[in-house]
């Protein structure tokens, strides 16, 4: 068996009065051919460079046209003219056993220039062959034989089980990472197991939080309606993904949403379905590059590189003593080497398979005229801290000043008020909460809160988008900074429509306000939205320790028994929310109120 290890690299060390033989300019050659081939297999992979076109002159001949390919280990092949071959006299058509063959080109080296040695007595051979020709061969093998393409890195593809029994097994797989705002394929396969299988039926709602389907909404409905394929059928679905990142997302599917028959048999499923996806802040192209660079070196040489490159497929009718070539096929067959010196022209060819909306979306003026929902939404209230600084031993009566502080709702009318803001330990949550005051802090002397007394007044630039915040101390204190709460509310100008005249009539609802879960049972909550597009949600816990919710709005419950609240907003305009509620219980506690 050929060795095609081009690594570990080794070159010659030089040095004044070393003795050469021929084992050391063999190691010359060999060393710039491995390190060429390596680079060749590393940067460009195998392929066909350009050429090497495969046509039928007859029912039994074949010519492939001049052309540059390199194999798999690296090595370039170049077939210099155009050679005519019947079938039959190609390396491997004795050996076939189906009817569907693949032309394949294959390296292969010849000793050439034969030269008389004089050490030739020595050996025993009185020549030697002075050159060695790089060349290639043509052979035939059977398709089925040979290795399939190599699949996605299982990095890049998140997988699930949707449904398995004895008869089929039904999975899900889509990227691990989908870039923000992306069209993703969702696949479905359908194996099956038993050659006695009845046809299957599935149906299943599929909830999507970070997801929407072709309709826009966050639940997709699969249908696999009387498949029964002979190995294995796929399905392909389309989601995308949110515009805003979701590190931790999941496709979620109830087990009793997951309807199943086999031929005239019902059957179910105790086993939820969970798909772990993530939307991501990054490009397509920047997600397959990492999942194609994952592979390490060791995991590359373990697959191996082929030594051939596959040039066409051929289908034969064979009698006992004849054949006939019926097709030859190269869609899905060749594989080709991009190249720099072809991009110019790459280029030009693809202009005429470019969409019309493609074209339109590089123009300035058409990028300038975003649709309504691309628009920045101008909020309508924004919040922050600040510190006023004090000067040591402050006494009653003197007034202190913060610096200019922005409130981000740009120019125009803005209310602001400012409260001071403290910690404090609050026996009923058991733990420090964060408390503010807004207005005359000494009304609430009982509590004894730890900030100082003070009255405030807050000066609004209009045009300028700003504010400065005055305090007035109503004691003496020893505080070096004053902590404050503030927020900005913007008002409707003159002759401006009011931001909440604009959301008047829009609102948005739970699909299902209330569920019944079991302890650290998970429920996505999907949300319709009336008289407006949907929008990025913000989710939110009422109450401490009621369990977990994700960006995207996938509930965890928690470990204990309860009703527990969940506010549900728009991230753009937070008046718009509504409010969803999950009943806990214990698990046997719910199977037995459900039976």
């Amino acid at each position: 068996m050929e060795n095609n290890q081009l690594l570990p690299f080794e070159r010659n060390r030089y040095y004044v009065g070393k003795l050469l033989t021929s084992a050391d300019f063999q190691a010359e050659q060999t060393y710039n051919n491995h390190k060429r081939r390596f680079l060749n297999e590393m940067m460009f992979g195998s392929g066909i460079v350009c050429g090497l076109g495969v046509f039928s002159l007859d029912d039994l001949s074949i010519m492939v046209d001049s052309g540059v390919a390199v194999d798999g280990c690296g090595r370039e092949i170049a077939v210099e003219s155009p050679v005519v071959r019947k079938l039959s006299a190609v390396e491997g058509f004795e050996g076939l056993e189906t009817e569907r063959a693949t032309l394949c080109l294959q390296y292969q080296e010849e000793d050439v220039h034969p030269v008389y040695t004089v050490r030739g007595q020595e050996s025993g051979e009185s020549y030697e062959c002075n050159r060695v020709r790089e060349g290639w061969q043509l052979v035939l093998r059977d398709s089925e034989s040979l290795p399939p393409v190599c699949p996605p890195e299982p990095e890049f593809l998140a997988t699930a089980v949707l449904y398995e029994d004895e008869d089929y097994a039904v999975t899900c797989a889509m990227p691990a990472q989908s870039p923000c705002g992306a069209s993703v394929r969702l696949q479905v396969t359908v194996r099956r197991l038993r050659d006695t299988a009845e046809p299957l039926t599935l149906k299943a709602a599929v909830q999507t939080p970070a997801f929407t389907d072709e309709n826009g909404s966050h639940e997709m409905l699969l249908e696999l309606l009387d498949l029964c394929p002979e190995e294995e059928a796929v399905l392909t679905r389309y989601l995308r993904a949110q515009s805003v990142p979701a590190p931790e997302s999941v496709l979620l599917a109830d087990s009793q949403s997951i309807q199943i028959r086999v031929g005239g048999e019902e059957r179910s499923t105790r086993e939820n379905f969970a798909l772990r996806v993530a939307v991501a802040e990054a490009t397509a192209a920047q997600i397959v590059d990492q999942a194609a660079s994952s592979a390490s070196l060791e995991m590359r040489n373990a697959v191996g590189g082929q030594d051939y490159v596959p040039l066409a497929e051929i289908s034969l009718q064979r009698t006992r003593n004849a054949y006939l070539i019926e097709e030859i096929r190269t869609t899905g067959v060749r594989q080709y080497i991009r190249t720099t010196a072809s991009a110019a022209l790459r280029q030009e060819l693809e202009e005429w398979f470019r969409p019309a909306s493609a074209v339109a979306a590089e123009s300035p003026a058409v990028q300038s005229a975003a649709s309504p929902a691309e628009r920045r939404v101008e909020p309508i209230y924004a919040t922050g801290v600040c510190e006023i600084p004090l000067g040591a031993n402050m006494r009653r009566g003197q007034v202190a000043y913060s610096d200019e502080i922005v409130h981000g709702l740009g120019a125009g009318t803005v209310f602001v008020s400012v409260g001071a803001e403290y910690l404090a330990d609050d026996p009923r949550l058991g733990t420090s909460a964060r408390n503010t005051i807004y207005g005359n802090v000494s009304l609430f002397s009982q509590e004894q809160a730890p900030t100082v007394a003070a009255e405030t007044a807050v000066k609004v630039m209009n045009d300028r988008g700003s504010f400065v915040v005055a305090a007035k101390l109503l004691e003496d204190s020893n505080q070096v900074v004053l902590p404050l709460r503030w927020v900005a509310v913007s008002l409707p100008g003159s002759g401006e429509e009011s931001k909440l005249q604009k959301l008047s009539g829009k609102s948005i609802a739970a699909v299902q306000p209330t569920v019944v879960l079991a302890t650290r049972e998970s429920h996505f909550f999907n949300v319709r939205f009336n008289n407006m597009e949907p929008c990025t949600l913000t989710y939110e816990l009422t109450e401490k320790d009621s369990g977990e919710i994700s960006s995207d709005g996938i509930y965890t419950a928690p470990g204990r028994e309860g009703v527990f609240e969940i506010r549900i907003s728009c991230a753009e305009f937070p008046l718009i929310s509504t409010y969803a509620y999950a009943v806990v219980k214990k698990r046997d506690v719910r199977e037995d109120g459900e039976a």
